[in-house]
Protein backbone atom coordinates (compact mmCIF):
# COMPACT_ATOMS: atom_id res chain seq x y z
CA UNK A 1 0.00 0.00 0.00
CA UNK A 2 1.15 3.53 -0.80
CA UNK A 3 -0.11 6.81 0.63
CA UNK A 4 -2.01 7.38 -2.62
CA UNK A 5 -3.70 4.02 -2.07
CA UNK A 6 -4.71 5.22 1.40
CA UNK A 7 -6.32 8.35 -0.04
CA UNK A 8 -8.13 6.34 -2.69
CA UNK A 9 -9.47 3.85 -0.15
CA UNK A 10 -10.56 6.66 2.18
CA UNK A 11 -12.66 8.29 -0.53
CA UNK A 12 -14.85 5.22 -0.61
CA UNK A 13 -15.68 5.14 3.10
CA UNK A 14 -15.09 8.49 4.77
CA UNK A 15 -18.60 9.87 4.44
CA UNK A 16 -20.30 12.63 2.46
CA UNK A 17 -18.42 15.68 3.78
CA UNK A 18 -14.71 14.89 3.69
CA UNK A 19 -13.34 14.32 0.17
CA UNK A 20 -9.96 12.84 1.23
CA UNK A 21 -8.30 15.42 -1.00
CA UNK A 22 -4.70 14.94 -2.21
CA UNK A 23 -3.88 17.99 -0.07
CA UNK A 24 -6.13 18.66 2.92
CA UNK A 25 -6.40 22.45 2.50
CA UNK A 26 -9.98 23.18 3.54
CA UNK A 27 -11.18 24.17 0.07
CA UNK A 28 -13.43 21.25 -0.82
CA UNK A 29 -15.09 20.94 2.60
CA UNK A 30 -14.96 24.68 3.39
CA UNK A 31 -17.91 25.39 5.75
CA UNK A 32 -19.35 21.87 6.07
CA UNK A 33 -20.08 21.49 9.76
CA UNK A 34 -21.00 18.71 10.52
CA UNK A 35 -18.04 17.59 8.50
CA UNK A 36 -14.36 18.54 8.55
CA UNK A 37 -14.87 22.14 7.46
CA UNK A 38 -14.61 25.41 9.35
CA UNK A 39 -17.15 27.72 11.00
CA UNK A 40 -18.97 30.55 9.28
CA UNK A 41 -17.54 31.31 5.85
CA UNK A 42 -15.16 28.39 6.24
CA UNK A 43 -12.08 30.50 5.62
CA UNK A 44 -10.33 29.66 8.90
CA UNK A 45 -9.02 26.27 7.82
CA UNK A 46 -8.12 27.59 4.38
CA UNK A 47 -6.13 30.51 5.83
CA UNK A 48 -4.27 28.19 8.20
CA UNK A 49 -3.04 26.11 5.26
CA UNK A 50 -2.28 29.03 2.94
CA UNK A 51 -0.12 30.93 5.40
CA UNK A 52 2.30 28.03 5.81
CA UNK A 53 2.64 27.98 1.99
CA UNK A 54 3.58 31.68 1.95
CA UNK A 55 6.69 30.98 4.03
CA UNK A 56 9.78 30.10 1.98
CA UNK A 57 12.71 27.99 3.16
CA UNK A 58 16.34 29.03 2.74
CA UNK A 59 18.39 26.39 0.93
CA UNK A 60 22.00 25.93 2.02
CA UNK A 61 23.97 22.81 1.10
CA UNK A 62 27.44 24.10 1.94
CA UNK A 63 27.65 22.14 5.15
CA UNK A 64 28.82 18.77 6.48
CA UNK A 65 27.27 15.85 4.62
CA UNK A 66 25.50 13.88 7.34
CA UNK A 67 22.11 12.37 8.16
CA UNK A 68 19.24 14.50 9.47
CA UNK A 69 18.13 13.52 12.97
CA UNK A 70 14.37 14.11 13.39
CA UNK A 71 14.33 12.86 17.00
CA UNK A 72 12.34 15.02 19.43
CA UNK A 73 12.12 15.14 23.22
CA UNK A 74 8.86 15.93 24.99
CA UNK A 75 8.29 15.70 28.74
CA UNK A 76 11.12 13.24 29.22
CA UNK A 77 10.06 10.98 26.35
CA UNK A 78 11.88 10.48 23.06
CA UNK A 79 9.95 10.45 19.79
CA UNK A 80 11.27 9.75 16.32
CA UNK A 81 9.52 12.84 14.92
CA UNK A 82 8.39 16.23 16.26
CA UNK A 83 4.78 15.91 15.11
CA UNK A 84 1.79 14.26 16.75
CA UNK A 85 -1.77 13.27 15.89
CA UNK A 86 -4.16 15.95 17.14
CA UNK A 87 -7.36 15.10 19.02
CA UNK A 88 -10.43 14.41 16.88
CA UNK A 89 -13.92 13.62 18.14
CA UNK A 90 -17.41 12.80 16.88
CA UNK A 91 -15.98 10.67 14.09
CA UNK A 92 -19.32 9.29 12.89
CA UNK A 93 -20.91 12.72 12.80
CA UNK A 94 -18.11 14.33 10.80
CA UNK A 95 -16.50 11.51 8.82
CA UNK A 96 -19.00 8.70 8.34
CA UNK A 97 -19.93 5.38 9.88
CA UNK A 98 -16.77 3.31 9.35
CA UNK A 99 -15.34 4.37 12.72
CA UNK A 100 -16.62 5.79 15.95
CA UNK A 101 -14.39 7.51 18.49
CA UNK A 102 -13.56 4.26 20.28
CA UNK A 103 -12.50 2.31 17.20
CA UNK A 104 -10.59 5.30 15.82
CA UNK A 105 -8.54 5.73 19.00
CA UNK A 106 -8.11 1.97 19.21
CA UNK A 107 -6.28 2.10 15.88
CA UNK A 108 -4.60 5.50 16.11
CA UNK A 109 -2.98 5.30 19.55
CA UNK A 110 -0.99 2.06 19.05
CA UNK A 111 -0.24 2.93 15.42
CA UNK A 112 1.29 6.25 16.43
CA UNK A 113 3.28 4.57 19.17
CA UNK A 114 4.62 2.02 16.68
CA UNK A 115 5.56 4.83 14.30
CA UNK A 116 7.56 6.65 16.98
CA UNK A 117 5.08 9.40 17.77
CA UNK A 118 1.99 9.80 19.96
CA UNK A 119 -1.69 10.54 19.55
CA UNK A 120 -3.74 13.14 21.36
CA UNK A 121 -7.16 11.59 21.94
CA UNK A 122 -10.47 13.43 21.94
CA UNK A 123 -13.37 13.80 24.33
CA UNK A 124 -17.11 14.02 23.80
CA UNK A 125 -20.56 14.22 25.28
CA UNK A 126 -20.65 10.41 25.56
CA UNK A 127 -18.63 9.45 28.69
CA UNK A 128 -17.54 6.23 26.97
CA UNK A 129 -15.38 8.23 24.57
CA UNK A 130 -12.95 9.48 27.21
CA UNK A 131 -12.98 6.13 29.05
CA UNK A 132 -12.11 4.36 25.82
CA UNK A 133 -9.32 6.81 25.09
CA UNK A 134 -7.91 6.22 28.57
CA UNK A 135 -7.96 2.46 27.97
CA UNK A 136 -6.20 2.81 24.61
CA UNK A 137 -3.47 4.96 26.18
CA UNK A 138 -3.10 2.57 29.11
CA UNK A 139 -2.67 -0.33 26.68
CA UNK A 140 0.04 1.67 24.88
CA UNK A 141 2.01 2.07 28.09
CA UNK A 142 1.03 5.70 28.50
CA UNK A 143 2.16 6.77 25.02
CA UNK A 144 -0.76 9.06 24.32
CA UNK A 145 -2.17 12.37 25.47
CA UNK A 146 -5.84 12.42 26.52
CA UNK A 147 -7.54 15.72 25.78
CA UNK A 148 -10.44 16.79 27.96
CA UNK A 149 -13.04 19.38 27.02
CA UNK A 150 -13.48 22.45 29.27
CA UNK A 151 -16.39 20.93 31.22
CA UNK A 152 -17.39 22.09 34.69
CA UNK A 153 -14.95 21.42 37.52
CA UNK A 154 -16.49 18.18 38.80
CA UNK A 155 -16.72 16.63 35.34
CA UNK A 156 -13.13 17.54 34.51
CA UNK A 157 -11.90 16.10 37.81
CA UNK A 158 -13.84 12.87 37.23
CA UNK A 159 -12.31 12.49 33.77
CA UNK A 160 -8.82 13.16 35.12
CA UNK A 161 -9.41 10.36 37.65
CA UNK A 162 -10.29 8.01 34.78
CA UNK A 163 -6.97 8.56 33.02
CA UNK A 164 -4.69 8.73 36.04
CA UNK A 165 -3.76 5.03 36.03
CA UNK A 166 -2.80 5.19 32.36
CA UNK A 167 0.14 7.46 33.29
CA UNK A 168 0.00 9.36 29.99
CA UNK A 169 2.87 11.40 28.60
CA UNK A 170 0.78 14.47 29.40
CA UNK A 171 -2.83 15.58 29.70
CA UNK A 172 -4.36 18.29 27.54
CA UNK A 173 -7.42 20.49 27.51
CA UNK A 174 -8.66 22.05 24.28
CA UNK A 175 -9.78 25.24 25.96
CA UNK A 176 -10.93 26.63 22.60
CA UNK A 177 -13.60 23.91 22.50
CA UNK A 178 -15.61 26.33 24.63
CA UNK A 179 -16.75 27.66 21.25
CA UNK A 180 -17.94 24.37 19.76
CA UNK A 181 -21.67 24.63 18.99
CA UNK A 182 -22.47 21.11 20.19
CA UNK A 183 -21.10 21.88 23.66
CA UNK A 184 -23.40 24.83 24.26
CA UNK A 185 -26.23 24.58 26.80
CA UNK A 186 -25.41 21.02 27.78
CA UNK A 187 -25.35 19.10 31.01
CA UNK A 188 -22.58 18.93 32.06
CA UNK A 189 -21.82 22.45 30.90
CA UNK A 190 -18.64 23.46 29.14
CA UNK A 191 -17.10 26.88 28.65
CA UNK A 192 -14.25 29.28 29.24
CA UNK A 193 -12.02 28.98 32.29
CA UNK A 194 -10.26 31.58 34.43
CA UNK A 195 -6.57 31.37 35.30
CA UNK A 196 -7.57 30.37 38.83
CA UNK A 197 -9.85 27.60 37.60
CA UNK A 198 -7.16 26.28 35.29
CA UNK A 199 -4.57 26.41 38.05
CA UNK A 200 -6.76 24.14 40.18
CA UNK A 201 -7.35 21.71 37.31
CA UNK A 202 -3.66 21.56 36.41
CA UNK A 203 -2.64 20.92 40.01
CA UNK A 204 -5.20 18.11 40.27
CA UNK A 205 -4.06 16.46 37.02
CA UNK A 206 -0.64 15.60 38.43
CA UNK A 207 0.88 15.26 34.96
CA UNK A 208 2.42 17.75 32.53
CA UNK A 209 -0.57 19.76 31.33
CA UNK A 210 -1.08 21.18 27.84
CA UNK A 211 -3.54 23.97 27.03
CA UNK A 212 -4.65 23.79 23.41
CA UNK A 213 -6.29 26.78 21.74
CA UNK A 214 -3.91 29.67 22.40
CA UNK A 215 -3.93 32.43 19.77
CA UNK A 216 -2.44 35.50 21.49
CA UNK A 217 0.68 36.34 23.46
CA UNK A 218 -1.48 37.30 26.43
CA UNK A 219 -3.32 33.99 26.22
CA UNK A 220 0.03 32.19 26.33
CA UNK A 221 1.10 34.22 29.34
CA UNK A 222 -2.14 33.34 31.13
CA UNK A 223 -1.54 29.67 30.37
CA UNK A 224 1.90 30.00 31.96
CA UNK A 225 0.38 31.74 34.98
CA UNK A 226 -2.01 28.81 35.39
CA UNK A 227 0.92 26.39 35.48
CA UNK A 228 0.61 24.79 32.05
CA UNK A 229 3.71 22.92 30.94
CA UNK A 230 2.88 23.48 27.29
CA UNK A 231 0.48 25.19 24.94
CA UNK A 232 -0.82 24.43 21.48
CA UNK A 233 -1.13 27.49 19.29
CA UNK A 234 -4.44 26.59 17.67
CA UNK A 235 -7.71 28.05 16.42
CA UNK A 236 -9.34 24.59 16.42
CA UNK A 237 -8.95 24.33 12.67
CA UNK A 238 -11.18 27.34 12.18
CA UNK A 239 -14.08 25.43 13.70
CA UNK A 240 -14.85 27.66 16.70
CA UNK A 241 -14.46 31.25 15.46
CA UNK A 242 -14.56 32.57 11.93
CA UNK A 243 -12.01 35.06 10.55
CA UNK A 244 -9.25 34.33 13.06
CA UNK A 245 -5.66 34.86 11.98
CA UNK A 246 -3.79 31.75 10.93
CA UNK A 247 -1.69 29.98 13.53
CA UNK A 248 1.46 30.66 11.49
CA UNK A 249 0.75 34.38 11.75
CA UNK A 250 0.53 34.48 15.54
CA UNK A 251 3.15 31.85 16.38
CA UNK A 252 6.17 34.23 16.33
CA UNK A 253 4.66 36.70 18.80
CA UNK A 254 3.67 33.85 21.13
CA UNK A 255 7.18 32.40 20.95
CA UNK A 256 8.55 35.85 21.78
CA UNK A 257 6.28 36.04 24.84
CA UNK A 258 6.76 32.58 26.38
CA UNK A 259 9.49 30.83 24.40
CA UNK A 260 11.92 29.07 26.74
CA UNK A 261 9.38 29.21 29.58
CA UNK A 262 7.15 26.39 28.34
CA UNK A 263 6.84 23.93 25.47
CA UNK A 264 5.15 25.46 22.42
CA UNK A 265 3.27 23.27 19.96
CA UNK A 266 1.25 24.48 16.98
CA UNK A 267 -1.42 23.07 14.68
CA UNK A 268 -3.64 24.34 11.89
CA UNK A 269 -3.08 23.50 8.22
CA UNK A 270 0.26 21.75 8.70
CA UNK A 271 0.24 19.05 6.03
CA UNK A 272 3.80 18.16 5.04
CA UNK A 273 7.23 17.66 6.49
CA UNK A 274 8.18 20.98 4.92
CA UNK A 275 5.36 22.65 6.89
CA UNK A 276 6.70 20.99 10.05
CA UNK A 277 10.14 22.42 9.27
CA UNK A 278 8.67 25.92 8.87
CA UNK A 279 6.82 25.68 12.19
CA UNK A 280 10.01 24.65 14.00
CA UNK A 281 11.89 27.49 12.32
CA UNK A 282 9.32 29.95 13.70
CA UNK A 283 10.02 28.68 17.19
CA UNK A 284 7.61 25.81 17.82
CA UNK A 285 8.93 22.77 19.68
CA UNK A 286 6.58 20.45 17.80
CA UNK A 287 3.34 20.34 15.82
CA UNK A 288 -0.04 18.62 15.83
CA UNK A 289 -1.88 17.40 12.73
CA UNK A 290 -5.55 16.39 12.80
CA UNK A 291 -7.57 15.80 9.63
CA UNK A 292 -4.95 13.85 7.58
CA UNK A 293 -4.65 11.29 10.39
CA UNK A 294 -8.39 10.68 10.07
CA UNK A 295 -7.92 10.03 6.36
CA UNK A 296 -5.02 7.69 7.13
CA UNK A 297 -7.09 5.63 9.57
CA UNK A 298 -10.18 5.46 7.35
CA UNK A 299 -8.13 4.62 4.27
CA UNK A 300 -5.51 2.29 5.66
CA UNK A 301 -5.91 1.63 9.36
CA UNK A 302 -2.64 1.24 11.23
CA UNK A 303 -0.73 0.85 7.96
CA UNK A 304 -2.17 4.14 6.75
CA UNK A 305 -0.94 5.88 9.88
CA UNK A 306 2.53 4.39 9.46
CA UNK A 307 2.68 5.51 5.82
CA UNK A 308 1.62 9.06 6.64
CA UNK A 309 4.10 9.40 9.50
CA UNK A 310 6.93 8.10 7.31
CA UNK A 311 5.90 10.42 4.47
CA UNK A 312 6.16 13.46 6.74
CA UNK A 313 9.36 12.23 8.42
CA UNK A 314 11.07 11.81 5.03
CA UNK A 315 9.91 15.26 3.88
CA UNK A 316 11.19 16.83 7.09
CA UNK A 317 14.55 15.07 6.81
CA UNK A 318 14.90 16.19 3.19
CA UNK A 319 14.14 19.81 4.12
CA UNK A 320 16.72 19.66 6.90
CA UNK A 321 19.39 18.25 4.59
CA UNK A 322 18.72 20.86 1.91
CA UNK A 323 18.78 23.72 4.42
CA UNK A 324 22.05 22.67 6.07
CA UNK A 325 20.78 21.49 9.46
CA UNK A 326 21.24 18.07 10.98
CA UNK A 327 19.14 18.16 14.16
CA UNK A 328 15.90 19.83 15.21
CA UNK A 329 17.78 22.15 17.56
CA UNK A 330 19.65 23.64 14.59
CA UNK A 331 16.41 24.75 12.90
CA UNK A 332 15.87 28.46 13.57
CA UNK A 333 14.42 31.61 12.04
CA UNK A 334 17.37 31.92 9.64
CA UNK A 335 16.08 28.81 7.86
CA UNK A 336 12.94 30.54 6.55
CA UNK A 337 11.82 33.71 4.82
CA UNK A 338 8.51 35.13 6.10
CA UNK A 339 6.52 37.62 3.98
CA UNK A 340 7.12 41.21 5.05
CA UNK A 341 3.38 41.89 4.69
CA UNK A 342 2.57 39.82 7.76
Amino acid sequence: MTYQDVLSAARGCIGPYCKACPVCNGLACKNTVPGPGAKGLGTGAIRNYQKWQEICVNMDTICPNGPADTTAELFGHTFSVPFFAAPVGALKLHYGDKHDDLSYNGILVPACQAAGTAAFTGDGTDPAVFRGAAEAIRAAGGFGIPTVKPWDRDTVFAKLDQVRDAKPVAIAMDIDAAGLPFLQNLTPPAGSKTVEELREIIAYAGRPFILKGIMTARGAEKAAEAGAAAIVVSNHGGRVLDQCPATAEVLPEIVKAVGGKMTILVDGGIRSGLDVFKALALGADGVLIARPFVTAVYGGGAEGVALYVEKLRAELADAMAMCGVHSLKEIDRSCVRVPTTW
